[in-house]
């Protein structure tokens, strides 16, 4: 551990400066316009895993953009660790929001501001140069492969085919992502599990063309009030999702199961002054922690329709749109959801208006064992690093390619993240300790340490 901390401290501005550079490029996958800014960072990761020590890397190309691969086979009799991480980010947007610009890095109270900072460029960055701490130090105790991706953000479409055609070359014992969260530096965590994501996008028309709302309303259905009273409609008024079938297989959680899950720590009190709001919310019966880690949800991720200009036009819309998600537990299948939610969506319309139900993308939940030996290494490294034991919970966000590694590959992944639930992912002034950036370079030697003792 000292010659750890040491190689880290002798190299953290460095290290730091080249996760400054990698968080300056706008890789926004969902975007075409930054098309260019997302090829160059994968040339940026591909360069530095070179420079780490890694062998073969490769930019492969595919149908979309590309993922980084690289390898450092040491001794075939050794186990493999696969790292998986993604290059890609979400859209700035709403960029006003912002208190410094999302592509220039900013240190404010000791964490970096950025988008990506925590997701997942922050994190996957730790894997690179924890991987070059062990080649410098001649450390490596284990063979270790990275995927390394540039389209999680907006479904991985792209992974999966890449993925069943390169089995033999993607082969491993285990699969190691660093894109989840712990409770905090001081209750250090390892997520179990992960939900699923049926992502949906809904039209509503009305109309032929946008109308005077003078002239027409009143007498024509408006398209957007239309769309919200369907929205509205599917949640009950214990926020019970009404959709037909839609929890036949969630598996309620035993009493033991409940008990260990809000065994985490965790203050109502301090959530809520966090999110500045008065009250939480969610489907009754169940606590916070149930609700966000294991139970499925239906959330409207954006809505839009008529003029939303300045000053005023008097218009009565001639559609509305929304984009929604749900986000689904063990048993549920996202292709069945997003059947289920159309056929329902569909049904709920009324006569006056047509609807139009499109399925994006999604992915599978997971659960992942708490009793194997990778689990026992990731266990062991906190415990060294952080001088205690991490607490197992489970996480509420999706990485759909998780379930992919066990059908494809047929091994089992470790969620071995070191962000917090206050970095806000996904949103304006988005955020990664520096101290748990540095942490996690510490922390993830050793779990390639005990990997390979434990695998003995």
């Amino acid at each position: 551990m000292q010659e750890i901390k040491k190689y880290v401290e002798d190299n953290k501005q460095r290290f730091l400066d080249e996760l400054f550079e990698l968080l300056r490029f706008p890789s926004v996958s969902a975007d075409p316009k930054y098309k260019g800014d997302v090829l160059k960072t994968a040339d940026f990761v591909a360069q530095k895993l070179k420079d780490a020590g890694a062998d073969k890397v490769e930019i492969c190309e595919t149908a979309g953009y590309p993922i980084v691969y690289g390898e450092k086979i040491i001794n075939a009799k050794l186990p493999t660790v696969l790292i998986y991480g993604h290059y890609d980010v979400q859209p700035a947007d709403p960029l006003e929001l912002w208190k410094t610009p999302p592509f220039e890095p900013t240190v404010r109270d000791g964490k970096i501001y950025a988008r990506g900072a925590c997701d997942d460029k922050g994190q996957f960055y730790m894997h690179v140069k924890a991987f070059e701490l062990m080649m410098k130090t001649n450390t490596l105790a284990c063979n270790v492969k990275f995927m390394i991706e540039g389209e999680e953000e907006v479904g991985s479409a792209n992974l999966g085919i890449f993925v069943k055609a390169n089995t033999e070359r993607l082969k491993a014992d285990v699969v190691l992502i660093s894109d989840t969260s712990m409770i905090s530096m001081e209750n250090p965590s390892i997520e179990t599990g992960l939900r699923g994501l049926a992502y949906m996008e809904v039209e509503v028309v009305g109309p032929n063309r946008d109308l005077h709302s003078g002239v027409y309303g009143g007498a024509v259905a408006n398209p957007a009030t239309i769309l919200c009273k369907m929205i509205a409609s599917l949640h009950d008024e214990n926020n019970h999702i009404t959709i037909p079938a839609f929890y036949d297989k969630v598996v309620e959680l035993t009493d033991d199961e409940k008990k260990a899950l809000n065994s985490a720590p965790f203050d109502l009190t301090e959530y809520k002054e966090d999110l500045d709001i008065k009250a939480d919310w969610g489907e009754k019966g169940y606590s916070t922690l149930e609700r966000t880690g294991t139970r499925p949800t239906l959330e409207v991720n954006g809505i839009w329709s008529g003029y939303i200009g300045e000053g005023a036009k008097t218009v009565l819309p001639s559609k509305a749109n929304a984009k929604i998600s749900m986000r689904l537990v063990p048993n549920q299948n996202s292709d069945e959801i997003a059947a289920i939610f159309t056929k329902h969506f569909e049904s709920i319309a009324p006569d006056y208006v047509k609807v139009k139900v499109t399925a994006h993308h999604g992915g599978e939940p997971v659960v992942t064992p708490t009793d194997s030996v990778a689990y026992r290494a990731a266990e062991k490294a906190i415990e060294d690093s952080f001088g205690k034991k991490p607490i197992p919970t489970r996480g509420g966000g999706s990485i759909p390619i998780v379930a992919l590694f066990e059908d494809v590959l047929g091994i089992k992944s470790v969620l071995f993240g070191f962000g917090l639930d206050s970095d806000a992912l996904h949103s304006p002034n988005e955020k990664y300790d520096i101290y748990n950036y540095y942490k996690g370079i510490e922390t993830l030697p050793l779990f390639h340490k005990y990997y390979a003792e434990l695998s003995k």
